[in-house]
């Protein structure tokens, strides 16, 4: 089974490049243009990562992040800010508000998968220390980047 990614952005061009450059990666992905539609996705769904833009139509990245990180069943899945908005406030933001990271647009191709595997494979270990077996290509494509 491959790992999900739920891109959360309200430009649909950009959520579809996105989509396109983690399925090239060997990802699957799912994709939301709101914060009220990310937090139904991720509850039903349950992503191994979501990529959260911080400004979105109904409500900020980091509100949506918090809404995802109080439910117990989300609570632990990895979420990268992603916005065009710079400054050390809106990355304190995006971390107070339980995002592992926040990374300024615009993303190149190699932060963003090298990101994405990082967490997804931290977030599958502590998921499952007992085991902690990822699968060989998955990795293989981890040590790639």
């Amino acid at each position: 089974m491959l790992p999900v990614v739920l891109i959360v952005d309200d430009n649909d061009r950009l959520r579809g490049i996105l989509a396109q450059l983690l399925h090239s990666h060997g990802y699957d992905t799912l994709e939301a243009a709101t914060g009220s539609e990310a937090i139904t996705k991720t509850t039903s769904t349950r992503p191994d990562l979501i990529l959260m833009d911080f400004d979105l139509p109904d409500m900020t990245g980091a509100d949506a992040a918090r809404v995802i990180k109080n439910n117990p069943s989300t609570q632990t899945i990895p979420i990268i800010g992603c916005s065009a908005l710079l400054g050390p406030k809106f990355r304190q933001a995006a971390l107070e508000a339980g995002m592992v990271d926040y990374l300024i647009k615009p993303l190149s191709e190699e932060g963003i998968t090298a990101k994405v595997a990082h967490f997804i494979i931290s977030e599958r270990c502590s998921r499952q220390p007992q085991k902690r077996q990822i699968s060989s290509g998955f990795k293989k494509r981890c040590v790639q980047l």
